[in-house]
């Protein structure tokens, strides 16, 4: 296809987003290799045709149960002549997805009494990994090992002289970085091994390559033995995958031994244990218990309509190539201002006419990491908060891809094993291990995807991660001192008694106690899913905000009320005690009771029972959750930590060195604080005893909020324990002075800074209205990241009094309005 031809066909794309995909308004979807979207003219079809038909259990001789039957057989034709797969040659077996099509071959190898040996291509998914487990023996191997082995270098020589068959898998197309791989290796590996004795099977994982490519099966001789793949990657819907079998290889699926319903033609279970299995057709014997039959209907309509909305599979691959090709040109484009790649790309082109190094080409898939101009990484966990905030809808991580990840980020196996040691898992916010990487990101395109999906993203990329560089020695500046501050009080104090929910603000004049653990009543209580423990947030769930608690002394109750402010109809409140009566709470009868888990980690918190109570939480957030307490003084997994640290750039006040656009003037860069510190304790904070910001913080970011057009944001959204705030004019030359603090006393308590506050997406949650918004964030991205990561408040704890004879130290206490001197002498 031609760039004319490209961008008409980009504007038949464009033409047909708004009726036949209708929710991605607004929303800009790049996981095409995840999943592709499902067209409205999809949904309807098979809508109709489940309205229209009746469609009964394909075992059986009823009219329905024919109707079934002869639909799922003429769906089988379809799949196979959409690959040109011959149905003499070839036969299909309908599994839930890929991964399960390649667990059904390996129990045909698992059964065989010789075991079999595994080789597997490096760039394979986690799926096609876990087979190693099931063999007796198993090699990785990269492209070098493969040709040599079609060569006649025998990589299994190592395994000895054997008669056990020998299976090899690979992926028809990364679903990593998108890289292709020849599609030629059965057949060149077929015949380069057939004068041993060996038995040699291929299997080709083509999910990621067929949503965007044709794959040709027309010669039974050259193709895979076995190919799997997932019809919901090619049209979003129906959730189903497909094992195509090429017939010469179907004998291997004698040694499997598990059979279902069915898959027999007769079971003699009584004195006897004896079957006889379907022999008619391949499928028949595979397909244990009932087709999902709506789903397969589903299928048939699929096809149809992919058919109608993009034309031929070759359409669609020219389409996503050009794709492809000008999201990875403008990626590599993007240089910081010192001439610094912003972007480091793994994935090749994806037109061959580019220079590739491989005749194949690339699918239409970028895979890559950021960079600043110092070379440094950009956080993967930083970088998607940015993009869920701006509609992208994107994949970083590890992919399911191991040695993808490890050969492209040159990580060895001692360094992923030491990163596991020092704690990373997968979906771990610490994504960059002793200066690498541990992930990626990935960019995946679809037939739906457009030239304005594309230019967007670089967009995207271009305003919050390439920089404009400074003078090359920037003055220092020293941190304001104490003398140099205004005259600084506390504007407010606001406890949070319910996590995630909205703050109970506490009323001038009244003493609140501080205690180790924060602030009295602070995020003491949580709210958990029924069915995993999970604590919720207000990140998934936004109207928790709506959610306001009163602490209630003269009665020893939280009396909790939801206020929606589009309902006409108020909500009557609940009412439940401060005290924890153990009668409240739901004892666990079983050895291991279900773990409740906060901020990824494990706690022992008290469920309480009553269902008028956690009713009322499900009833309003929609969603099954039940009310969970977490008392101070508690020990083991009763007990947390803070996690806030002060690092020693702090005390160092720096300008930026690097001016990201729409830098505010002067900006000094926050310490990090999301490493372990001392043991202070927490209740169910994220990170430390008590949040506190800076108003005069707040009124610059909001001046550059104000200048782009846009509402100023409220305190409210920071969800801080205290505010800061000065009576004395031009306090905004004080803003972000908190990044020096060391330590503050207000009245007569003594606190310890612990450092910046990082912060998420979640502070673009409307307070009042639980609506989401792209500020403050989006400001604070380009005006207070350092390290790529966003600040804005500090962390600080409690100091005891070593005076522990005086009323302050028995019980301290901070009142709205009381002076705060900033580290005092």
């Amino acid at each position: 296809m031609t760039d004319d031809g490209s961008t008409a066909y980009n504007s038949h794309i464009e033409a047909i987003r708004q009726s036949e995909y209708p929710m991605l308004r607004d929303e800009i979807y790049l996981d095409h290799a995840g999943t592709t979207l499902y067209a409205k003219s999809l949904v309807d079809k098979f809508a109709a045709d489940m309205t229209s038909s009746l469609f009964g259990n394909p075992h059986s001789a009823s009219l329905s149960s024919q109707t079934s039957t002869s639909r799922i057989e003429d769906v089988r034709l379809r799949i196979l002549q959409f690959f040109n797969a011959d149905p003499s040659e070839f036969d299909l077996v309908f599994v839930a997805n890929a991964t399960a099509g390649i667990k059904l071959v390996i129990e045909a190898f698992r059964g065989n009494p010789l075991s079999f040996d595994y080789l597997y291509h490096q760039a394979c998914h986690t799926s096609l990994v876990g087979v190693r487990e099931e063999a007796a023996n198993s090699l990785c191997l990269d492209d070098a090992a493969v040709e040599g082995w079609i060569g006649g270098t025998d990589p299994t020589s190592v395994f000895g002289q054997h008669a056990r068959p020998t299976l090899f898998a690979y992926p028809a197309q990364s679903n990593m970085d998108g890289t292709r791989f020849p599609l030629d290796w059965s057949d060149r590996l077929r015949k380069g091994v057939s004068e041993s004795d060996r038995q040699v099977f291929t299997m080709l994982d083509a999910a990621a390559l067929v949503p965007t490519s044709p794959l040709d099966l027309s010669n039974s001789e050259t193709a895979p033995d076995f190919t799997v793949l997932s019809f919901y990657k090619m049209f979003g819907f129906p959730d189903l995958g497909g094992l195509i079998v090429r017939r010469q290889a179907a004998p291997t699926f004698l040694s499997r031994r598990y059979f279902g319903g069915g898959t027999v033609d007769m079971v003699v279970c009584h004195k006897e244990q004896w079957h006889a299995p379907k022999t008619q057709a391949l499928h028949e014997s595979l397909e244990d218990g009932t087709l999902p039959v709506h789903s397969i209907v589903a299928l048939d309509s699929a096809l149809t309509v992919h058919r109608q909305l993009f034309g031929s599979m070759g359409d669609v691959s020219s389409h996503t190539s050009f794709l492809g090709q000008r999201l990875q040109d403008g990626l590599t484009a993007l240089r910081h201002s010192n001439g610094q790649p912003v972007c480091a790309i793994y994935s090749r082109s994806s037109l061959t006419s580019k220079g590739s190094d491989s005749s194949l080409g690339n699918g239409p898939v970028v895979a890559f990491n950021l960079q600043t101009h110092l070379g440094s990484w950009v956080s993967l966990v930083e970088f998607e908060k940015l993009a869920v905030l701006k509609r992208f809808h994107i994949r970083t991580g590890g992919l399911c891809n191991p040695g993808g990840i490890a050969n492209s980020l040159g990580l060895e196996p001692w360094e992923m094993k030491r990163n596991f040691s020092a704690g990373f898992r997968c979906g771990a916010e610490s994504d960059i291990m002793s200066g690498k990487p541990t992930g990626v990101i990935r960019v995946s395109l679809g037939a739906m995807s457009t030239i304005s999906d594309v230019d967007k993203f670089i967009a995207f990329i271009a305003e919050f991660y390439q920089t404009e560089s400074g003078p090359e020695h920037e003055p220092e500046i020293d941190s304001p001192t104490r003398d140099d501050l205004p005259d600084l009080h506390v504007e407010s104090i606001t406890v949070f008694p319910i996590k995630s929910c909205g703050g109970f603000r506490v009323p001038a004049g009244v003493v609140w106690e501080v205690r180790a653990e924060g602030l009295a009543w602070d995020r003491e209580w949580c709210l958990v899913h029924r069915g995993t423990g999970q604590a919720l947030s207000q990140k998934r769930h936004p109207r928790m905000a709506l959610i306001r608690p009163v602490i209630d002394f003269s009665k020893g109750q939280l009396h909790v009320s939801y206020w929606e402010p589009k309902s006409k109809q108020p909500i009557p409140e609940i009412s439940i005690p401060l005290s924890a009566n153990p009668n409240l709470f739901h004892v666990s009868t079983t050895s291991k009771p279900m773990a409740s888990r906060v901020c990824g980690e494990e706690i022992s918190a008290q469920i309480y029972t009553s269902s008028k109570i956690n009713d009322f939480f499900s009833s309003v957030l929609g969603v099954p959750c039940a009310l969970a307490r977490f008392p101070p003084g508690g020990l083991g997994k009763g007990m947390r930590h803070a996690k806030a640290h002060l690092q020693k750039h702090q005390r160092v006040n720096r300008r930026i060195q690097c001016k990201m656009p729409c830098q505010f003037p002067g900006m000094d860069t926050p310490p990090d604080s999301d490493s372990e510190s001392e043991r202070q304790r927490i209740l169910l904070s994220n990170e430390s005893p008590i949040l506190a910001i800076n108003l005069a913080s707040l009124e610059a970011l909001n001046r550059q909020i104000v200048a782009q057009g846009v509402k100023a944001v409220s305190p409210e959204v920071f969800r801080a324990n205290i505010a800061i705030g000065s009576s004395t004019s031009g306090s905004q030359s004080f803003a972000y002075s908190e990044d020096h603090w060391s330590s503050l006393r207000i009245g007569q308590q003594d606190f310890k800074m612990l450092g910046s506050c990082r912060r998420c997406h979640m502070i673009c949650i409307d307070q009042e209205t639980a609506e989401k918004n792209d500020e403050p964030f989006v400001t604070l991205a380009k005006t207070r990241r350092f390290d790529g990561k966003v600040f804005f408040g500090t962390h600080m704890c409690h100091l005891p009094s070593s005076k522990i004879d005086t009323k302050e130290a028995q019980f301290p206490t901070i009142t709205v309005g009381e002076r705060v001197v900033v580290d005092p002498v």
